[in-house]
């Protein structure tokens, strides 16, 4: 008598979910695989929408497409790889005991149990509530999911405004902005903190703020809104802050995410400090015949060792794979994140990866600094664009803390390297040496974070001392900008300043020229 085939649920299919699916399937044949949607599309990529909005994609279906050019529809996923999908229809509740799900449809109303060997939730993530009263206004949106988009889209399309207002400095609000700006929209960003992209340390992030306002975005930093003002015919027509009040048309909330966990919540599975469904290494819930992938989990910060909740379409996919295997008898583990991060802004490139100096210092790292501007190729070869690096790495020890990077050259490449180092827990002696591929078309001879880490070595090893950007403005009128670098040249000639690094037994070479060198 044949054994049964065992039964795979995965609920979410949009990103972790059918990368869970698909390779279960290659991992199990036989096995009974449904994925569960209350979207009506699936599988497709939810980090493109903003340049589908600036126009650099023509067509929604090309992010559902894959690199052949075949829609990922249903039908495609049976088809081809012999996996059920339900859309439009959503997981209610989870009975542990019985190993069954609840399933509504949508349209109907109609509700179903499934019975289930194997559960993945993939549920994703959901907008942070909006705070202020007239959210609900037409012309409010959110770029939660390519039926937004699309509505975005269509909006554009019939009636184009005039002022659009952008609440939230992160990444979803200035990637979208930025296409938007690209179409010639008048653009304005409201945000609480002080600066847009409050991951980056402050002198990274102005350099954001320049290039919005090269483009001619406005950019009102350190305001709260207070409420959203409509019209008669209930059309949104301003954004009220505790500071002023702006024209608005359109306005796009994008105030983060949190992770869609109720489902998790009600069947009794662990949660943890972030919000985020709580899982182990081989991202199995408390309940060993569940397991979680994507935005919906807390995962894991591989320098700090916290928990931490850092949502990525690139996290999602390679959870999803580990799920995939470990549904099926493997045992793949999936080690954490430190928040690699890489956008455009107009036309700067930014990425930033690890800890920056502000969180090390929270962290109680003792730490230095180093901003390096270069160009990301040799200097002579057409197309070179200068690209400025932030390095930040443990004082005493010289290990790889964290890199910043903005530009309109390569930083992606920059962002990678680090990546690599730090996850390695490598030092900045070992990243100065690293082989790195050299031609003038890719870069300088001695690429730009190796110039970097020869700048950290200087400053670890008592050579030089440099001022930070921060230090100059807060030194600021001339007289005590004169001062502060008279200060400095004295504690160069003479035994190093102990607050940077240096052994004060040693005297300290003097490097000459300018005081931060490679």
């Amino acid at each position: 008598m044949s054994t049964p085939s065992k039964r795979l649920i995965v609920v979410g299919a949009v990103a972790a979910g059918p990368k869970a699916a698909a390779k279960a399937r290659r991992c199990d044949p036989s096995m009974q695989i449904t994925m569960i949607d209350r979207g009506h599309y699936i599988s497709y990529g939810g980090c493109g929408m903003p340049y589908l909005l600036g126009d650099e994609i023509r067509s929604s279906d090309e992010l559902r497409e894959t690199p052949a050019g075949v829609l990922r529809s249903p039908e495609f996923f049976k088809k081809s790889k012999g996996i059920d999908v339900l859309v439009e229809h959503e997981v209610t509740r989870i009975d542990r005991d019985k190993k069954t799900v609840e399933v509504k449809d949508l349209n109907s109303g109609a509700v179903t149990e499934m019975p289930y060997d194997k559960l993945v939730l993939a549920c994703g993530s959901t907008p942070a509530p909006a705070s202020f009263p007239g959210a609900d206004l037409d012309g409010v949106y959110r770029l939660t999911c390519l039926d937004e988009a699309e509505s975005i889209l269509a909006r554009l399309a019939l009636h184009p405004p005039k002022h659009v207002v952008c609440i939230g400095g992160g990444l979803v609000s200035l990637e979208t902005a930025s296409g938007l700006m690209r179409r010639g929209l008048a653009v304005s960003f409201v945000a609480r903190s002080d600066r847009l992209l409050f991951r980056l340390d402050y002198e990274m992030a102005h350099h954001v703020r320049k290039e919005v306002e090269h483009h001619h975005g406005a950019v009102y930093t350190g305001e709260d809104v207070l409420e959203l003002i409509g019209d008669e015919q209930g059309r949104v027509a301003g954004v009220r802050t505790d500071k002023r009040t702006i024209e608005a048309d359109m306005v796009l909330v994008a105030k983060g995410v949190r992770p869609n966990s109720e489902l998790a919540v009600q069947a009794g599975l662990d949660i943890g400090t972030t919000g985020g469904i709580r899982v182990d290494g081989n991202l199995r819930t408390s309940d060993p015949d569940i397991y979680a992938a994507g935005d919906c989990v807390e995962t894991h910060d591989l320098i700090t060792g916290k928990p931490t909740y850092q949502p990525r379409g690139s996290t999602a996919n390679k959870q999803g794979r580990v799920v995939g295997i470990n549904v099926t008898g493997g045992n793949e583990q999936f080690p954490g994140v430190i928040g690699n991060v890489v956008l455009k802004v107009c036309d700067l490139n930014v990425g930033w990866v690890g800890l920056t100096e502000t969180v090390a210092r929270k962290e109680g790292h003792d730490v230095e600094t180093v901003i390096v501007p270069a160009p990301d190729r040799a200097h002579f070869f057409p197309g070179a664009n200068t690209i400025i690096l932030k390095l930040v790495a443990e004082r005493h020890t010289g290990r790889l803390l964290g890199l910043q990077a903005v530009g309109k050259g390569d930083v992606t490449k920059r962002i990678d390297v680090a990546t690599a180092m730090i996850t390695c827990g490598a030092t900045v002696d070992t990243l100065s040496n690293l082989d790195l591929g050299y031609a003038p078309p890719f870069s300088p001879v001695l690429d730009p974070i190796i110039t970097a880490a020869n700048v950290m070595k200087n400053k670890l090893d008592g050579r030089v001392r440099g001022m930070s950007p921060m230090e100059v403005k807060q030194a600021r009128p001339r007289g005590r900008l004169h001062s502060a670098r008279r200060a400095g040249r004295r504690r160069i000639r003479g035994t190093a300043h102990p607050g940077h690094g240096a052994d004060p037994s040693r005297p300290a070479r003097r490097a000459p020229g300018r005081v931060a060198q490679e």
